[in-house]
């Protein structure tokens, strides 16, 4: 890292501060438990949610004008008829996405100790929240967290030009706080995007939260540091300090 003090931490959202892999899980129970129980749809109700799943996975940037309701609402319809057959189903689809998204919601949770953690390193930097994906998606996710207040401000990839790893949008958030690239740091468990992202734009480092600790596959882009829970910043951080001053 270049000399002088980190001054900004950008943190990504999804999987890095809130568990929405595990909120949409739970999410998908709830489905299925609907399709078992009402429908009678017995082995296919986990095969249809497999298969939303599979379409969510594989969604890109759409345009501005595209209806997130409609779209994820047509997958429902989709893996239903592709499993069911007969005529495609709106109504059942409709009532199964708001069913998976309202039980996600629910369980989009800003943990205390991450919380905690946030009002800690605020005292010593500005915070930056950067999260890609579709601007009624994520603002909901936000809300439904109340992480807001907890960063002095709040990027949504879907409300801007470009998304991560798009150089722009990093400088964007820094010139909202008024700092340069050099001094900030990008937070995210996606290499792809966090973390090329933060390397394409020149920010002075970035932090893979990788849950088993180990090193980027093979081909993949390079963090300057791993952690293995977003708790063990504040220590990373005092680390990254001692080493700007030693340099």
């Amino acid at each position: 890292m270049g000399p002088g003090r980190v001054r900004a931490v950008f943190f990504d959202l999804d999987n890095t501060l809130i568990d929405t892999a595990g909120a949409s899980r739970r999410g998908m129970l709830e489905v299925i438990k609907l399709l078992q129980s009402k429908y009678h749809y017995k082995d296919e109700a986990e095969v249809i949610c497999d298969k939303v799943q599979v379409k969510l996975s594989q969604e890109c940037s759409h345009p501005a004008s595209t209806c997130i309701t409609d779209l994820r609402t047509t997958h429902w319809e989709e893996a239903i008829l592709e499993t069911k057959g007969g005529p495609p189903n709106r109504t059942l689809a409709a009532e199964c996405y708001l069913l998976w998204k309202s039980t996600r919601l629910q369980h989009m949770v800003l943990e205390e100790d991450v919380r905690a953690m946030l009002a800690e390193l605020r005292q010593d930097f500005q915070l930056l929240l950067l999260t890609n994906g579709d601007r009624q998606t994520q603002r909901e996710k936000i809300e439904a967290c109340g992480c807001e207040p907890c960063f002095d401000a709040v990027v949504v990839g879907g409300e801007q030009v470009e998304e991560k790893p798009a150089p722009s949008i990093f400088h964007h958030c820094c010139d909202l706080l008024g700092v340069q690239p050099a001094d900030c740091v990008m937070v995210g468990d996606t290499l792809d995007t966090d973390i090329q992202g933060g390397l394409n734009a020149g920010l002075g480092a970035t932090v893979w939260v990788n849950a088993g600790a180990a090193g980027p596959p093979a081909g993949s882009p390079t963090p300057h540091y791993i952690v293995a829970s977003v708790l063990e910043l504040p220590e990373l951080l005092r680390r990254m300090d001692r080493e700007r001053g030693e340099s």
